[in-house]
């Protein structure tokens, strides 16, 4: 949902703030034990610290060497509990280079003679740049036990149990359909299974490929909640991943009614690899809402909005039982002026933010099942919150609207006092909900908005929403009215993650 508590490493509402309260998105990653002699390469854990004594982050980092050549790495702010896959990892001669792209983060480091430890500079969007050491952590370990060797012969099966919890849905974005879900697969086996390749076909006589994926982006895509790996690729036996899929498609006619995934693996260490099909997985046929915008006028950042690697999109998270992604289509939408900031004087104070005190209004007709007020505002920044952050106050204060069709339209971060709707109204498209706020788990004033298919904020499935027109002005939060970028204008659609978009007055 929210905002992020990552001020320190990356700009605001980088990482949802429920995803940094409860989420399993991915667990502390540590890397296998050194041998006597260190090696002269990359792979292996590294340990540093980002910023001074005010205000420091803990960071590790685990780089891996695939068997295709290819470097691997997973990034990890131990403060935040917070770990991302990072991707273009290269290391050539003594030059290391990572970019970990769901926070805008780049890190270029040179490995010392001695092979010890790496000293360079973090560049994150939005941010100056800071140096950054970082120093082999010889002490840290693989998190699983060791897997013994085999199996000798070629196992007669697969030990793989996948499944697809949430159908994938067909959506428009940047004007073509997308499919977004979720593949959870268990290991049933006591040998690591190493997904080397995930292939998605249609499920229909043409049998057509719609998307192979392999190598390191297979790797920024798998998560393995509750389990310490060093490889994303492996899954050790007993445990189980999240394969986070997003397929991209030219036109509606391209979207199947449903899909074969064929997973090549190796298990153990056998030194062939195997495949298995997984049967049919249904593309839902249900329709996807389309909605009116829930803000009005220009220069809004869509940020965590729809992309793979969002944290909303990984804020995997257990409600009574049951984890499911409410903010898997989730926006933190935060207002830029015309110098690319969130506001203007002192940064302190709530009022001098371009969204604080903004109208939200009503996407669709609806009935309103869901409603908090009380919550006092916070004082932007990262560590100053007016009430301690439970499931309760999270969201800060919020509406949630029945819009029909089994689609929950919610609306977090309101100001006090400020909401227009009570508990069992009655609402019609364009009325005023409430003010844009800076409360619950929130860093600086901005709408927490998401679409999903319950009334609550968590329990829930996000789903994938569009909306009749909107102009992108730009993207990133470097983004300025001045850079001369021609606008585009969509239609029926849903902005992506860093869009800056202009909403209709109407």
């Amino acid at each position: 949902m929210p905002t992020n508590s990552y001020r320190n490493i990356a700009p605001a509402f980088l990482v949802p703030c429920i995803a940094l309260l409860l989420a399993t998105v991915l667990c502390s990653v540590r890397a296998a034990a050194q041998a006597d002699t260190v090696p002269a390469d990359i792979v292996g854990a590294w340990k540093g610290n980002l910023g001074n004594d005010n205000a420091v982050l803990h960071l590790t980092l685990s780089v891996v060497k695939k068997g295709s050549g290819e470097y691997a790495a997973m990034f990890d702010s131990v403060d935040q509990g917070s770990q991302i896959p990072a991707s273009g990892v290269t290391f050539s001669g003594n030059r290391f280079h990572m970019e970990v792209k769901a926070i805008g983060g780049v890190y270029e480091g040179t490995l010392s003679d001695d092979h010890n430890s790496l000293k360079g500079t973090w560049t994150q969007e939005g941010s100056p740049s800071r140096p950054l050491v970082m120093q082999r952590d010889t002490a840290a370990q693989s998190g699983h036990a060791a897997t013994p060797d085999g199996p000798k012969e070629k196992p007669f099966i697969v030990p793989l149990d996948v499944s697809v919890p949430v159908a994938p849905r067909a959506f428009q974005a940047n004007q073509k359909m997308q499919l977004v879900y979720e593949l959870h697969a268990v290991n049933m086996g006591k040998w690591d299974v190493e997904m080397r390749k995930i292939e998605v076909f249609s499920a229909d006589a043409s049998g057509r490929s719609l998307a192979t994926l392999s190598g390191s982006a297979l790797d920024g895509d798998i998560a393995h909640p509750g389990v310490s790996v060093t490889d994303a690729a492996k899954i050790p036996g007993g445990t189980e991943a999240v394969i986070y899929v997003w397929i991209t498609l030219d036109k509606p006619g391209d979207v199947p009614a449903a899909l074969v995934h064929r997973f090549t693996v190796k298990v153990g260490t056998y030194p062939e690899e195997l495949s298995v099909d997984m049967k049919p997985s249904v593309v839902s046929s249900n329709a996807t809402a389309r909605i009116q915008s829930p803000l009005h006028g220009d220069h809004w950042l869509a940020g965590n909005g729809p992309s793979n690697t969002s944290g909303h999109r990984r804020a995997l998270i257990p409600i009574d039982a049951r984890a499911a992604i409410a903010q898997r289509f989730a926006i933190d939408w935060v207002r830029l002026g015309d110098d690319g900031a969130t506001f203007r004087g002192d940064k302190l104070d709530n009022k001098n933010y371009y969204a604080f005190g903004v109208e939200a209004y009503a996407v669709a007709d609806g009935v309103v099942t869901e409603t908090k007020d009380g919550i006092p505002q916070n004082i932007p920044g990262e560590h100053s919150r007016a009430v301690p952050i439970t499931l309760e106050t999270v969201g800060g204060n919020h509406v949630i609207i029945d819009i029909g069709g089994g689609n929950f339209a919610f609306y977090a971060h309101l100001q006090p006092g400020s909401l227009r709707v009570k508990l069992g109204d009655r609402v019609r498209t364009g009325q005023v909900i409430g003010l844009v706020g800076n409360t619950g788990n929130s860093t600086e004033p901005h709408l927490h908005f998401h679409i999903s298919n319950a009334s609550s904020p968590l329990g829930s499935e996000g789903l994938p929403y569009t909306l009749p027109s909107f102009e992108v002005q730009g993207s990133g939060w470097k983004w300025k009215p001045s850079d001369g970028v021609a606008p585009v204008q969509r239609t029926n659609e849903i902005p992506l993650e860093n869009d800056v978009v202009r909403f209709s007055e109407k």
